[in-house]
């Protein structure tokens, strides 16, 4: 389903993220986790690149394999990291050939090691540039571009961040996915400033409920960055062990939700670290069987 029907369909779409594992074992796991999110019927859900592109063959294997196997609409994730206007175009026929309609159009992370991003010889310097290639070559394909509510790392000029974030949506770009923050506020401010700069597309709330001290202090250590609210580190501060960090983490991420939810967001794409148990969670917790339960 192309993702402009899944929003046209949907008033509020519940999507999630899972990332290409590394080896066989891990892929079968992975596999079953997904299967056991088919009852919560989701909108879509996606997949990523490893870090400078390192796991993109993984990445095609797995959503072709959802599209194949599974009854769900699939986003895959393209970068610009390592890959000739070639080589994605190669990439995007392939996508064609197996009904995969949706791509992430983003421009990636340098490799590890690497300090900054470097575009490589013809290829992309921008996500922008990605998008009006999709747009051009593959007009049936839906594209989706990220947006940054607590601010690009790159970009301290908040004003710049906004214009190069209209010029991806100029570009051909049919909704925006929202990197994980943990204060609504910054969400809110963020979708303010994009309608006063005339972004009119879909912008969906990136969640990520935080499950261990290591996942929370692993999330802090990326460039990204991320800005744990004083409430939240207070509760975890008082958790004994993991196990009760894993409930605060879920409780928070409820209550981000039951807030979104109510002030009117269009989605919810949940950062699920590979595992269902803490998505399941948090949707018994807010009564949703699906995202057909918030049907227009």
């Amino acid at each position: 389903m192309h993702i402009s029907e899944v929003f046209n369909r949907c008033k509020i779409a519940f999507s999630f993220e899972f990332f290409p594992p590394k080896s066989e074992a891990a892929s079968h796991q992975l596999f079953e986790n997904i299967r056991e999110l088919v009852p919560l019927r989701p909108a879509f859900v996606s997949v990523t690149y490893g870090a400078g592109g390192s796991t993109r063959n993984l990445t095609h294997n797995l959503v072709t394999k959802i599209q194949r196997e599974i009854n769900l609409t699939v986003v895959s994730h393209l970068t610009c990291v390592g890959s000739t206007k070639e080589e994605i175009n190669s990439i995007l026929e392939g996508y064609k050939e197996n009904g995969i309609c949706n791509i992430m159009a983003l421009r990636g992370d340098p490799p590890e090691g690497e300090g900054s991003f470097v575009a490589p010889e013809g290829g992309f310097s921008y996500a922008a540039e990605l998008v009006a290639f999709i747009k051009k070559n593959f007009p049936g394909m839906g594209i989706g571009v990220a947006g940054y509510p607590e601010g690009h790392p790159e970009t301290p000029n908040r004003l710049s961040e906004i214009e190069l974030l209209k010029a991806k949506v100029d570009a051909g770009a049919d909704y925006i996915c929202t990197q994980m923050f943990f204060d609504n506020h910054d969400f809110y401010d963020f979708r303010e400033r994009c309608i006063i700069a005339g972004i009119t597309v879909p912008i969906i709330a990136g969640i990520m409920p935080i499950t261990s001290l290591n996942n929370m202090k692993r999330m802090a250590g990326l460039a990204l960055g991320m800005r744990y609210p004083a409430k939240l580190l207070k509760a975890i501060a008082r958790a004994e062990d993991d196990g009760y960090v894993e409930k605060v983490g879920i409780h928070w991420a409820s209550e981000q939700v039951r807030d979104l939810v109510d002030n009117g967001v269009r989605g919810i794409h949940f950062y699920t670290l590979n595992k269902s148990g803490a998505t399941r969670h948090i949707y018994e917790s807010l009564g949703v069987t699906s995202s057909l339960g918030f049907n227009k």
